[in-house]
Formats: structure tokens, C-alpha cells, sequence
């Protein structure tokens, strides 16, 4: 039984977005007494007025968690209690006024408004029909106007911060959501051309082995090398920093397609580029790498990446073809090269993927006016 009372003391009795603020409101009764400072209550009285008072206060609390007709009935009620109370004891306003700030309880402000037009017209029914005196339905009808009105904008503001809050969460999960996909975008591009190279370098190293042992050993060496460099550039992309830049995958590219026995022949032109360009043009340049070491037979890569006063172009091609021709032509589809081409969107440049003797790859962006080339 103790366990029992203790968690109903724990339990919360109003939703949390109100506060302690409704328990204080509750201090307006203390309008109940000023009739006895002059006049001492009879027992029944006392006890009539405790019973309705345990009566409201469930009542009232309950009323903060519906919003439907149960609310028009908490509303009834306690204007019921204010009307009956009313030639007994003057502070019997504050069961009206309560009456009225309860009206706010509707999300539809027609019935809201309703409700309390409701309320009004029951205290000038009452006081006609049964000679209400002027010290209650006076300061019942004037206070219960400001009371319902303040209630029924914070309400309002209330639920229009809910859907804000909904709102921001709504932005942090589909910022989750990008932020999974750029990672899982990235780690694609980084694994899928590492691995590539360390399962040549493998097979070149199980050849060598009978033949070559210095060789081999060589080639071990750079395998272990090469995963010691793509664990450290799966941390940075797991963190968000990928500083390897185009000089660095251009030079991967050479030593990679040099191991797959591929010519490789590149022309830069360019200067210092904006970070946000250059790493969507190394990523680029190492997917492309990666997909002519898995699906090409080429023999021959040509990449060129030229600065222009206004934009700047990568172009990548090779001689040879994938090894099904029939789905060439709808490379985007591809994981890698879809985005390769989400990258290069959001830097509101061109993306083109075409055959001609074999694949080709361009890629223009525009440069930010800092970054022109002069």
C-alpha cells in the first residue's frame, strides 16, 4: 500500500509542458475566505465547500489531458459548481473563471471560443432566472475574460512550439540521414578503391612468389602499407576530413594503374583550388580509377584537369569497356558514380558519364569569384 501511495506521488499529474504554474492558480480560492473574515461558516457549510473543492481538484487536473468532449464536460461541471455556489459565497467567481481558462483546452479555436461563449451566457442565464448578486457574476465575467484569453494563447503557443520542436527533429534526422549517407558514400569510395588495389597487389605478390622473392617481398611491403593508409583515411571520413587532395590521387592513380599494367597520362592546369572543389574532384578522380580496375580491360587512361576563368574541368577516359556494354550507357545507377554525381550537384556543376572507345568521365564546376583564375 506505502509502494502504491509513493508512485502515485511520483507520478506526474500535469503534462510537463505546463509546469507548477496550474498549482498556483489554485491559490485564487483563497477568495472563498473573505466572506467568513466577516461572517463565521456553519460546519455543513465548511464541509460542503471541502467536498466540492476534493471534487474539483481531480477535475481540474483532469482536464489538462483531454481535448475532446471529455473537456466540454470538465467545463460544465466546474461552471456548474460556480453557479451553485454563487448566492452562498461570492468566491464561487473563481469555479467561472476556471471554467473559462479550461475552454483553451480545444485545439480548434471554434470550439474553444464556443465553449467559453457557453460559459458567459450560463453566468447571465444564471443571474437573471435566480437574482445572482453583482459581487459574483461581475467579477466573474470580467476576470474570466483576460483568464481564458491568456490561456488560449499560451495554448497556442504551446502547440506551435510542439510542432517547432517536432520540426527541429524532423532537421536532425534527415541531417542524420545525410550525414549516414555522405559516411557510407565516402567509405564506398575509399574501401572500394583500396581493397581493388591490395587484391592486385595480392595476386601480383602470389605470382611472384615462385619467381621473384624480392619482388613479392616488395609487394607484401606495399599491401601493408597501402591498408595502414586506408585505415587512416577511413578515421578521417568517419570524422568528416578528407585532406588527401589531387596531387595525392593523382599520384595514387599513376601507382595503381602502373601495377595494373595501364598507361596512365594526365595534364594538370590548374592553381590552388577551393578545399569543398578539390575533394569532390580527388573523390571523383578515385572512383574512376577504381571502376577502370574493376569493369575495364583498358590498357590506356587519359585525365586532364584544367582551370578556366570560370569553372574547372575534369575529364577522365579510357580505352577500354565494361564488361557488359548493355549497361554502359546507365552508369549513373552505379553506387560509386551516383555519388560522384550527388557530390558534383550539390556544387551545382555538370556531370556527364557517355562512351566513346570507352568510358568517359566529365566533370565541370563552377569556381567561386575568389577562385577565379585570373
Amino acid at each position: 500500500m506505502m509502494q502504491l501511495i509513493k508512485q502515485m506521488m511520483q507520478a506526474s499529474w500535469l503534462p510537463s509542458r505546463y509546469g507548477k504554474a496550474p498549482y498556483f492558480w489554485l491559490m485564487s480560492f483563497v477568495m472563498f475566505a473573505w466572506k467568513y473574515y466577516y461572517l463565521p461558516p456553519s460546519t455543513l457549510e465548511l464541509s460542503l465547500l471541502a467536498l466540492s473543492f476534493l471534487f474539483f481538484i481531480p477535475l481540474y487536473l483532469y482536464s489538462f489531458w483531454v481535448h475532446d468532449w471529455r473537456a466540454f464536460l470538465c467545463i460544465a461541471i466546474t461552471c456548474a459548481l460556480g453557479l451553485v455556489w454563487a448566492n452562498y459565497n461570492y468566491g464561487s467567481s473563481s469555479f467561472i473563471i476556471f471554467a473559462a481558462t479550461m475552454c483553451a483546452r480545444f485545439p480548434n479555436q471554434k470550439q474553444a471560443y464556443w465553449s467559453f461563449l457557453a460559459v458567459f451566457a450560463a453566468v447571465i442565464v444564471g443571474a437573471v432566472l435566480f437574482h445572482f448578486e453583482t459581487f459574483f457574476w461581475v467579477p466573474a465575467l470580467i476576470f474570466s475574460v483576460p483568464s481564458s484569453v491568456g490561456a488560449l494563447m499560451a495554448e497556442n503557443a504551446a502547440r506551435a512550439n510542439q510542432k517547432l520542436f517536432r520540426k527541429q527533429e524532423e532537421i536532425e534526422h534527415l541531417a542524420s540521414l545525410a550525414e549516414r549517407e555522405r559516411i557510407a558514400r565516402d567509405l564506398h569510395d575509399l574501401l572500394g578503391h583500396t581493397l581493388s588495389v591490395i587484391t592486385l597487389k595480392a595476386e601480383l605478390a602470389r605470382k611472384l612468389f615462385e619467381r621473384d622473392h624480392e619482388a613479392c617481398r616488395k609487394e607484401i611491403s606495399e599491401i601493408e602499407q597501402t591498408a595502414r593508409e586506408a585505415l587512416a583515411q577511413v578515421r578521417s571520413a568517419v570524422l568528416g576530413y578528407r585532406d588527401t587532395g589531387l596531387v595525392y590521387e593523382l599520384r595514387n592513380a599513376h601507382n595503381t594503374l602502373e601495377t595494373a599494367r595501364v598507361e596512365f597520362l594526365s595534364e594538370l592546369e590548374i592553381e590552388k583550388l577551393p578545399p569543398a572543389i578539390e575533394n569532390v574532384l580527388a573523390l571523383a578522380l578515385r572512383e574512376a580509377i577504381t571502376n577502370i580496375i574493376r569493369h575495364s580491360q583498358a590498357t590506356r587512361c587519359e585525365v586532364s584537369i584544367i582551370a578556366q576563368e570560370n569553372n574547372v574541368r575534369l575529364r577522365i577516359a579510357d580505352n577500354g569497356f565494361p564488361q557488359h556494354l548493355d549497361k554502359a550507357l546507365s552508369l549513373r545507377k552505379g553506387n560509386g558514380l551516383s555519388g560522384m554525381n550527388e557530390r558534383v550537384s550539390a556544387l551545382h556543376g555538370n556531370f556527364n558519364v557517355h562512351i566513346d572507345g570507352g568510358v568517359v568521365i566529365e566533370i565541370e564546376l563552377p569556381l567561386p569569384l575568389s577562385a577565379k583564375v585570373a
